[in-house]
């Protein structure tokens, strides 16, 4: 396989459904994506690009081949060296409400063990407005660094609202703008990835288990493996995201959202004006993502 190969990278943002809609595309037998998150013109680029291609395992010159990496909406190099490695290359950026997704961040590392209980000293922009929660909800300043490298066409900036309130047509756009076949009838993933409310083992028992992870890994899915986890797992309390917490967090997104709302002449004003209750982010979160009918689409 050769770097120019890559028709597509699913670019971000994190915690806002990308799992989801990469695996709705790998329904797709036409579809190449590799399973992990490669990070490589992230996290990873020193390993080189001869590395990175060796994660693609294609077999099939006639599949469109693409990647999935949240962390290249959120690192400001990596804007560049996409550019100098993939100039053609299409990006997707599939976003939420950066106050929703900041407490989802929020939960999944809290559910990890990596954060504590104190919500405030994470996602108050008084006291964190530097760590990840609030700036990797940036999002026009970080889509504004892929503006500046690809003309605006080669962008396609989705919404994580728009998948809630219907899938099938969400995954049509993507595979629309892939200008994947309107003949090939691929339905999306009809549940969630992953439940934050899905019982968990908790921190310090994974960190004592984390040295034999590789050895017990092909044995995760016996039966005598699922009851035992089913006896040391418990559901996560998370503190609540609270109305004044909530309304510091919007102010500080503000300007970011109205510069978004411009660039995809789109409303975002639900955004900004706090409709999302910590009591409706709850409920979506459990909500399947296929509860809509596929619409008809025109051959």
């Amino acid at each position: 396989m050769r770097i120019d190969d890559l028709g597509f990278l699913i670019i971000g943002a994190t915690k806002s459904a990308t799992t989801w809609l990469q695996r709705s595309l790998q329904n797709d037998p036409n579809v190449y994506i590799p399973d992990p998150e490669l990070h490589y013109f992230s996290r990873e680029f020193s390993k080189g690009q001869g590395w990175y291609l060796s994660q693609f395992r294609v077999t099939d010159n006639s599949r469109v081949v693409g990647e999935k990496s949240n962390s290249y909406l959120e690192a400001p190099e990596a804007a560049q060296r996409i550019k100098d490695s993939l100039p053609n290359v299409l990006l997707i950026a599939q976003l939420r409400n950066p106050v929703d997704r900041a407490y989802s961040d929020y939960c999944m590392l809290l559910r990890r063990g990596d954060v504590t209980r104190d919500v405030e000293a994470y996602l108050d922009p008084r006291k964190g407005a530097e760590g990840r929660f609030l700036a990797w909800g940036l999002y026009h300043l970080q889509l504004s660094r892929y503006l500046d490298l690809f003309p605006r066409e080669r962008l396609n900036i989705l919404l994580f609202e728009d998948l809630l309130g219907n899938p099938q047509a969400h995954l049509n756009t993507v595979r629309d703008f892939l200008n994947l076949s309107r003949q090939q009838s691929v339905l999306p993933l009809s549940t969630k990835v992953k439940d934050r409310n899905e019982p968990v083992v908790g921190p310090t028992l994974r960190r004592l288990i984390g040295p034999f992870k590789p050895a017990l890994a092909p044995f995760r899915h016996i039966p005598l493996m699922r009851r035992l986890r089913s006896v040391v797992a418990r559901s996560t309390m998370y503190p609540p995201l609270k109305g004044d917490l909530r309304q510091r967090m919007i102010d500080f997104y503000a300007s970011d959202i109205e510069k978004l709302g411009t660039l995809m002449n789109r409303d975002l004003s639900r955004w900004l004006a706090g409709a999302s209750t910590p009591e409706e982010t709850s409920r979506r979160s459990t909500t399947p993502y296929a509860s809509s009918p596929a619409p008809e689409r025109r051959v």
